[in-house]
C-alpha cells in the first residue's frame, strides 16, 4: 500500500485488472489487489489501512468475486459497490468504454478518450 495519502482506494482481485482500471482513471486512486481472495491477516491490515477513505469495490461478475464482494460487504459496510454488466463477467475483459461509465458512475474521474465508443 502507498504511503502517499489518496483518499479513494478501489480493490480489484486480478493484476489484469488492476493494470486495466489504472489505464483509465484520471485521478489519484489507491488500487488494491486482492488476487482474488483476501487472508484474514491481510484484510485486518486492509480495515486499519481503510478507516478514514473512499473505499470502493470492483470484482468480477462471476462466483469468486460475488463470494469476495460479500466478505467486504461485511468488513467495509461503508464500501461503494462498483459492478460491470455480467455479460462480460470479468473487470479485465470488460471494454474500456464500459468500466469508464462504471468508474465515472462512482464519481472517480476518468480520462474523457476512454469514454467514447469505439
Amino acid at each position: 500500500m502507498n504511503d502517499s495519502y489518496v483518499d479513494k482506494v478501489l480493490i480489484v482481485e486480478g493484476k489484469s485488472d488492476k493494470n486495466k482500471v489504472k489505464n483509465i482513471v484520471k485521478e489519484p486512486v489507491e488500487i488494491i489487489c486482492t488476487n482474488g481472495t483476501i487472508s484474514h491477516s491481510k484484510m485486518e491490515e486492509l480495515i486499519d489501512f481503510l478507516e478514514d477513505k473512499d473505499v470502493y469495490i470492483l470484482v468480477d461478475a462471476d462466483d469468486s468475486g460475488e463470494k469476495l464482494r460479500k466478505r467486504f460487504k461485511r468488513e467495509f459496510p461503508h464500501a461503494e459497490h462498483l459492478y460491470i454488466d455480467r455479460m462480460y463477467r470479468e473487470v479485465a475483459t470488460a471494454p474500456e468504454h464500459h468500466l469508464a461509465m462504471v468508474l465515472l458512475g462512482a464519481n472517480i474521474d476518468v480520462h474523457t478518450e476512454f469514454l467514447e465508443m469505439s
